[in-house]
């Protein structure tokens, strides 16, 4: 499932392709044709995200609800539009460009008031304006929490956007054990977490990958062969089990955890 930066970094393509201007709105798969035709050459005025939800906004208050989920992909394309496939959910056109949405667990028109109701379920995102962010919602949950530090950030509810991979790698990055309860976390240690989340979730939207290891350790750095793997990025221990670790040489970890798959340095992660 994408992290919060891909979606952030989907509104910004989106905005750059199709804002300001009106769209050709299909739906060759059938299950968005109605509110196709609603949209069909509406402007698309304003694109928004938060957590893993993209929003679309046409008009003044119509909006596209977007969830990849598991399975769902967008791939952009120059026009001339190639003839759709009978898999694409979605399909925005112009003269310039066309983006088609395949298999997405969401793909819904809802209202301002619809959209709200999503908003206020989710946690504070890194990504968000400071305006409209306060993570100090996020950490009177965790505060109160007996649960894990590694499950709490991975609660959409708690901190949205955060996913596996940015949830292992912030963990490492400030040596907390991804087993100590929430409640455990100092609000000094909570502030540096959400402050690196911040920084690194942001070079993710900028880069379109995640990379999380400090200047001093990357292959150049540090004299090692680059990584090697379809996510891409140069990160501590996502997907690094049972190799050495960057900083101490330990053997990576793994372990099920929250319904994924749990990284951590033991030695550099103490208890």
């Amino acid at each position: 499932m994408p992290e919060g930066h891909t979606i952030h970094r989907l509104a910004l393509d989106y905005a750059s392709r199709f804002s300001g201007r009106p769209a050709q709105v299909a739906s060759p798969q059938g299950k968005f044709s109605d509110s196709a035709a609603l949209l069909d050459r509406a402007e698309l005025t304003r694109t928004e995200a938060h957590g893993k939800h993209l929003f679309l906004g046409f008009r003044d208050a119509d909006w596209i609800h977007i969830h990849l989920g598991l399975f769902g992909k967008v791939n952009f394309g120059d026009a001339p539009a190639p003839p759709p496939t009978d898999t694409v959910r979605l399909r925005l056109a112009n003269d310039t460009s066309y983006v088609d949405l395949r298999g997405p667990t969401t793909c819904a028109l809802i209202t301002d008031t619809e959209k709200r109701a999503i908003h206020d379920r989710l946690g504070p995102d890194p990504l968000r304006p400071p305006a409209d962010t306060d993570p100090s919602t996020a950490y009177r949950r965790v505060a109160r929490s007996r649960t894990t530090i590694a499950a709490l950030l991975m609660d959409q509810k708690v901190i949205a956007g955060v996913g596996n991979v940015y949830r292992a790698e912030v963990l490492f990055r400030h040596g907390i054990d991804p087993y100590r309860a929430g409640r455990d976390i100092t609000p000094a240690e909570w502030d540096a977490v959400w402050a690196d989340l911040v920084g690194l979730m942001r070079e993710g939207v900028r880069n379109n990958r995640i990379d999380t290891v400090r200047p001093e350790h990357t292959p150049e750095a540090m004299g090692r062969p680059p990584r090697v793997d379809d996510h891409g990025g140069e990160v501590y221990v996502y997907r690094r089990a049972n190799l050495p670790c960057h900083i101490c040489g330990s053997e990576i970890r793994t372990a099920d955890l929250a319904a994924r798959n749990l990284f951590w340095c033991p030695n550099c992660q103490r208890a």
